[in-house]
């Protein structure tokens, strides 16, 4: 990776699931000559298309999209892995001469990839230990001793993500800081012009709704038995996704398919609030009102402010 003098700044799209961000990414690709870089932890995998909200080709408006489908569902996604890879397409990208557009609603995902984020290390001996206490005290347990030494870390985790508790768990216990203390005003890796799409709680709330309904008729579970064929249940991360978590609960015969439905949208409603803490201490962050999502009048609106901010930022 070269220095940040050597990147020219990329364009950011980033805010809660459902506000919107594929709509005005794919829109602000064309506009710049740009190529689509997905920062959205779950559409890196192949085969989880309904439940991850990912566009079909035919949607993609003829723009170029990197890191999407490169992780089989048994496989976990590593942020350090993708920081690293993701860098290194957008180099790739800058060199043919074309704009980034990096666009996604994980957090962690997007600052590790324009930060100077360092991931510490291992030690098996006390992720083993953190293992064994999970399946001996329960995954809340382990969940509420993180809140008790990093509230704001563990407002950034599922209370299910077992794997990632754990992680946080080890990190603290390796380091002696809590992980969000790494994770604050970091010196800047990859310049960029930072957009936060947002729009009001009871709108979301519908949407996610309404998304969650659209995913059941695209025919969502298929997708996951399919994916369950191919050792979903074994993914630490693929298997933890919101759908996929519930709807591999109704398949074991756990809760009926209503039931994970509800959960579904409960549980991305809960997402979203963890979503909006985090992008909200992001001050480098510019924020657009998105009044009615989906609405051509808005899109255009949207967009048309959108090119005058970056605009006028000079970055293009």
């Amino acid at each position: 990776m070269g220095s940040p003098s050597d990147l020219k700044p990329i364009v950011v799209v980033v805010g809660p699931t459902a506000v919107g961000k594929s709509a005005i990414s794919i829109a602000l690709a064309q506009a710049l000559n740009a190529e689509i870089v997905n920062a959205d932890s779950m559409q890196l995998y192949r085969g989880m298309d309904i439940g991850t909200a990912k566009l079909p080709m035919a949607e993609r408006g003829d723009i170029e999209h990197h890191m999407l489908d490169v992780l089989d569902v048994t496989e976990t996604a590593n942020v350090a892995e993708y920081q690293r890879g993701t860098r290194s397409v957008i180099e790739q990208i800058q060199s043919r001469g074309k704009q980034v557009v990096l666009v996604g609603g994980s957090g962690l995902f997007v600052q590790a990839v324009l930060e100077a984020m360092e991931f510490p290390g291992s030690d098996p001996g006390i992720r083993q230990r953190l293992t064994d206490e999970a399946r001996e005290l329960g995954t809340e347990a382990l969940y509420q001793r993180l809140v008790g030494l990093d509230s704001q870390a563990a407002m950034n985790i599922l209370p299910t993500n077992e794997r990632r508790i754990i992680r946080a768990l080890e990190v603290i216990e390796l380091t002696g800081e809590a992980p969000t203390t790494t994770i604050g005003d970091l010196p800047v890796v990859v310049p960029s012009i930072r957009i936060g799409l947002r729009c009001s709680r009871e709108i979301l709330d519908d949407r996610i709704e309404q998304r969650v309904a659209v995913m059941w008729e695209q025919g969502l579970v298929q997708e996951v038995q399919e994916l369950e064929q191919k050792g979903l249940r074994d993914g630490l991360t693929a298997s933890k996704a919101l759908g996929y978590a519930q709807l591999l609960d109704y398949l074991s015969g756990d809760c009926s398919e209503a039931d994970a439905r509800i959960r579904t949208v409960t549980g991305t409603r809960r997402y979203v609030r963890r979503q909006e803490s985090w992008f909200n201490r992001d001050k480098r962050i510019a924020w657009f009102d998105v009044a009615n999502p989906g609405d051509v009048s808005e899109h255009q609106r949207l967009l048309a402010e959108v090119l005058t901010h970056i605009n006028s930022a000079n970055i293009v």
